[in-house]
């Protein structure tokens, strides 16, 4: 490898490293503002600047500058500093005092840097200048005065969230940061750009004048809003969850979130429920726990276990599946599933519901087929990677299912599953690229598995991915998905699956672990609810306990590529709301079958004996782990329905009850809407 001198210290580097990288590896510390690792080069802060020799007797703005062999670098020499203090002068001249009132104190990098690289006094004394306020849309706030012009949000949005709605105007004093004719930004990735700006410029609007950074307890976690998983950060004051922000983690999220992850956190403290309830004279009355969980043994007592049905919900840790799975499965149940959907997996081995390329691994195909999903709705996080990779000039992408915009171009090959048994009769450019592709992929949505026909529909995908060399991947959208599969919360030998349970008819009993997407209309079974929110479930309940949220509980989640993740708690349960575990364990001894477990790592040192993949932390199999799967045996034979794959996904931040229960998700989901019926005049 090539090297230079840092500062008198030999370096090796990596050929297309820049100096500030460079810098960085001899362990010095390079002040900046525009650069960013994962972002374009703009090069238009100047805080960077180096000496470099051999080269003119000036400062060098070292992102912009390629390391070259034998090159020295000079990072504290006299004109380095006379630079440095000059530029960060420069960049104050208009910047207001607003440090006591911006939500951005504290955490700051103009704060931070002018502390060590500025000046004590300013030579300037002319009359700042003052920018209007642009309107971003819900989530970003815009104070523009405060701005630097680094374009970190401005290369973020067109370039990884895919919809250039921002950008530069003007020239020189004038030069302004705006949106197109005053428009919102659409992305679901928006609050990412917050995150980059490294003034007050922008900050997020949901949690203005709310908190100071230095009040908040940070608790490590991971999202349940999708089923990726991402990294983030739980800030807490006191009872209230009053943030939350992505961390670093290369496999999963990068350092990227969705605004759903993001902004639904005022759900948390909506529409709680936290009290039992129990329904008498068609109304809910509140109870105690005793009175409501004798209330459930006795009605569950008197039932045959033929007719209770059991369904979980979208955000349920593995925990309480696996205390639920004991707890029923020993009482008799067969019915009980943890797919609201209705999809078509749940049988044979386990590569065959997980997205086997791994989240970053997809990053390495060259040809990606989406079968029924819409990954910028399902997984923005997962859709900014095929953009990146799509950016790179090294990847195809063909879709069959719906026309979206997925912020990268596509080839669209057809509507349903008549155009996936007919693919390979197909003769496009694409198909020459598949046929020709080193690593293809396909990857299968709820929109093509979550159908009657969802078993032949995997069927032909399959085939359509064993022809063509592909690794088969499944992109699930709920966090809970994989882990009750993994267990087995699928239907036993006689049991029905939840669409079968809650038609009239269907059971006389059924227990909703937090499951609100179900249809409930038809159902005319006694309802046990064991959820957070007045949501679906809550209102045709018959019986409410009230459990917590994935915030309120440490919890075990496993993603859609099968990494086992482990979710901490930040606050305490609301009221007298317990963990959803504890509930089913106090209710097993009224049932007269107690759980073997009284405490959480009791029933975690259970859940890994019973089921030792909940035991591999933070590992993924892969696609070492699907290379035996037999591509032949997925699905099964039947005809296929002409309908068209649809998305589960319709409105992206109303999603589970979390969401639906946030003031800010409501307004997005409502500029949305309001767009889409523009557009669509």
């Amino acid at each position: 490898m090539p090297t230079c001198k840092v500062d008198g210290v030999e370096v090796e580097f990596e050929p297309g490293m820049n100096v500030l990288q460079v810098a960085e590896l001899a362990g010095k510390e390079i002040p900046r503002f525009c650069y960013h690792e994962r972002l374009s080069i703009a090069g238009n802060c100047r805080m960077c600047l180096v000496e470099v020799k051999p080269g003119p007797p000036k400062p060098q703005a070292s992102c912009a500058l390629p390391a070259a062999e034998n090159m020295e670098i000079f990072t504290d020499t006299p004109m380095v500093k006379k630079a440095r203090h000059g530029v960060m002068e420069f960049l104050l001249i208009n910047h207001p005092l607003d440090c006591p009132i911006c939500d951005q104190g504290g955490e700051c990098d103009l704060q931070d840097q002018a502390m060590g690289y500025g000046r004590d006094a300013t030579r300037y004394i002319e009359n700042k200048r003052a920018v209007e306020e642009k309107f971003m849309g819900p989530v970003i706030k815009t104070v523009m005065t405060r701005c630097i012009q680094c374009t970190r949000c401005v290369r973020f949005i067109t370039e990884v969230a895919g919809v250039p709605e921002i950008g530069l105007i003007s020239r020189g004093e004038d030069v302004e940061i705006t949106t197109y004719l005053d428009k919102a930004v659409m992305s679901e990735l928006s609050g990412n750009a917050v995150d980059l700006c490294p003034v007050g410029a922008l900050t997020h609007k949901p949690w203005a004048f709310n908190y100071r950074p230095w009040e908040l307890k940070k608790t490590e976690s991971v999202d349940v809003h999708d089923a990726l998983g991402s990294a983030i950060r739980v800030d807490s004051r006191g009872p209230a969850v009053l943030r939350v922000l992505p961390r670093i983690n290369e496999d999963v999220n990068e350092e990227w979130i969705s605004d759903k992850t993001r902004y639904a956190v005022d759900g948390l403290a909506r529409q709680r429920l936290d009290q039992p309830y129990i329904r008498e004279n068609k109304t809910l009355r509140p109870a105690s726990w005793n009175e409501a969980l004798d209330a459930v043994a006795a009605k569950l007592t008197t039932t045959s276990p033929d007719r209770v049905g059991v369904i979980a919900g979208d955000l349920q840790d593995a925990e309480s599946l696996k205390a639920a799975l004991d707890l029923f499965g020993g009482l008799g149940v067969a019915s009980l599933d943890c797919r609201q959907d209705g999809m078509a997996l749940g049988q044979g081995p386990r590569a065959s519901w997980l997205f086997n390329s791994t989240l970053a691994g997809i990053e390495e195909a060259d040809v990606v087929l989406l079968v029924g999903t819409n990954p910028r709705l399902e997984a923005p996080v997962l859709n900014a990677r095929l953009r990146k990779r799509w950016l790179a000039g090294a990847l195809r992408i063909g879709v069959i299912g719906e026309r979206a915009d997925l912020t990268y171009p596509y080839e669209y090959l057809g509507a349903g599953a008549q155009s996936l048994t007919g693919l390979g009769r197909q003769k496009n450019d694409f198909m020459t690229a598949l046929k020709a592709a080193k690593a293809p992929a396909v990857i299968v949505g709820a929109g093509a598995l979550a159908r009657a026909d969802g078993a032949a529909v995997a069927k032909a995908a399959a085939g359509v991915a064993k022809a063509f060399g592909a690794t088969w991947n499944v992109l699930h959208a709920a966090a809970s998905r994989v882990g009750g599969l993994d267990m087995g919360f699928t239907p036993k030998a006689g049991g029905k699956t939840a669409a079968e349970l809650v038609k009239k008819g269907g059971a006389d009993v059924l227990v909703l672990l937090g499951a609100d997407e179900v249809d409930l209309l038809a159902t005319d079974a006694f309802v046990i609810y064991l959820g957070t929110h007045g949501d679906r479930g809550a209102h045709r309940a018959d019986i409410i306990l009230p459990g917590a949220a994935y915030t309120e509980k440490n919890g075990i989640y496993v993603n859609t590529e099968g990494r086992v993740q482990l979710a901490a708690r930040a606050v305490f349960p609301k009221g007298e709301a317990r963990e959803d575990w504890a509930i089913l364990r106090a209710l097993s001894e009224r049932l007269g079958a107690k759980l073997p477990y009284d405490t959480l790592d009791d029933l975690r040192r259970k859940l890994f004996a019973d089921h030792p993949t909940f035991g591999r932390i933070d590992h993924v199999d892969g696609p070492a782990g699907a290379a035996g799967l037999d591509l032949g045996a997925l699905g099964a034979a039947g005809p296929l329905s002409d309908a068209p794959f649809a998305s589960p996904v319709r409105a992206f931040h109303l999603t589970n009850p979390i969401a639906r229960a946030s003031v800010t998700m409501a307004e997005c989901a409502a500029l949305v809407s309001g767009a889409a019926k523009i557009a669509a005049e």
